[in-house]
């Protein structure tokens, strides 16, 4: 006889940040709801929204459904929070995304596959939704190696371990444990997590059975901002835990410096034929022959035009991701630079 599918015991906290969500949070809570166990509670954890988020979220009229304020605004405080004015009794924690899409049945299929690997928590692969104009790039770019440099959750190749996923179902004591994220973080605070989680001799288990759509930013500014805080968000979790960078993030990093170097070379290199400025300007040019080339072949596989959007979107990301780590890396240098001066003088 099959076991049910979720037991008398289990109950699952959902959170779901937000902030000036209106246009997707109704549809996610929906999705989430449809198949959960009776013992749910989901959380919309607002950060401060000007639009109509919190009406949309009390007019939902559904015992279940709990809104809280995070009047620190990110994410991994937002989680935070809901887990510790809500979360009393609960055995799972989800954290939800109100870009993204969920399909039919995926908390029951998260469950399922937590039982049968006896992980500690399972991530599910993104995939990247947009069909038109910049946006459509944009997804291309994050669907395909120039824009996540191979992460296991964007491969697609689930049904294994793996160290960092999307996150999705953790179990709460394993949570408690590590004590939940770190709020100081803005960014990247889930592969920080994760960090912790698998150091504590927690398993992450990527699914092979669902995945989840993520709507992508729609404007070439909003898209560079974005990554800004991803690159920020990466130093600082490599910084505190003296992490080496792995190649699909070595490469990135450097995206930053050749450009500048570039752009230092750009003009004697105009004026005078010399090698040595030919040298300083070849490692940005083979970056944008590379994105563009690439951008063009997914555009020609997928037989579509606004997919040429790809090169550019994938340039934004990298540079704006490099510019973000550099920065971070150097405010933290010039910081423990000051705070060492001023011990010396002490």
């Amino acid at each position: 006889m099959r076991a049910p599918v979720f037991n008398a015991f289990e109950e699952v906290l959902i959170v779901v940040p937000t902030l000036n969500e209106a246009d997707h949070i109704e549809t996610v809570i929906t999705s989430l709801l449809e198949d959960a166990p009776a013992r749910t509670r989901l959380v919309v954890a607002d950060g401060g929204s000007t639009d109509a988020t919190p009406l949309i979220v009390e007019q939902m009229h559904d015992p279940r459904i709990h809104f809280v304020h995070n009047p620190r605004r990110i994410q991994s405080a937002a989680i935070n929070l809901a887990v510790a004015t809500k979360g009393d009794g609960a055995t799972h924690l989800l954290r939800a995304d109100a870009h993204a899409q969920y399909p039919r049945g995926f908390l029951r299929i998260l469950m399922e596959d937590m039982r049968s690997t006896n992980a500690t928590a399972v991530t599910v692969a993104m995939t990247t939704l947009a069909d038109k104009g910049f946006s459509a790039g944009v997804a291309a770019a994050q669907n395909s190696r120039l824009g996540t440099g191979a992460a296991a959750h964007r491969t697609g190749l689930g049904g294994r371990f793996i160290d960092h996923g999307h996150h999705a179902l953790i179990r709460m004591d394993a949570f408690r444990a590590v004590g939940g994220y770190d709020a100081c973080q803005s960014h990247n605070e889930d592969a920080e997590f994760d960090y912790r989680l698998t150091r504590n001799g927690g398993r992450i288990w990527l699914s092979g059975r669902t995945e989840i759509g993520y709507h992508p930013r729609q404007t070439p500014k909003a898209l560079f901002l974005q990554y800004l805080r991803f690159g920020a968000g990466r130093a600082e979790t490599m910084r505190k835990h003296g992490l080496m960078p792995r190649l699909r993030q070595l490469l990135p990093m450097l995206v930053a410096p050749a450009v500048a170097l570039a752009l230092i070379a750009l003009g004697p290199a105009l004026l005078t034929m010399s090698w040595v400025w030919g040298a300083m300007l070849f490692p940005a040019g083979l970056w944008i022959v590379l994105c563009l080339g690439y951008g063009v072949a997914l555009a020609v596989a997928a037989r579509r035009l606004a997919v040429l959007w790809a090169g550019p979107a994938a340039m934004l990301m990298h540079l704006a991701w490099s510019i973000g780590f550099q920065w971070r890396i150097a405010m933290r240098a010039a910081s423990s630079k000051a705070v060492g001066a001023t011990v010396t003088r002490l």
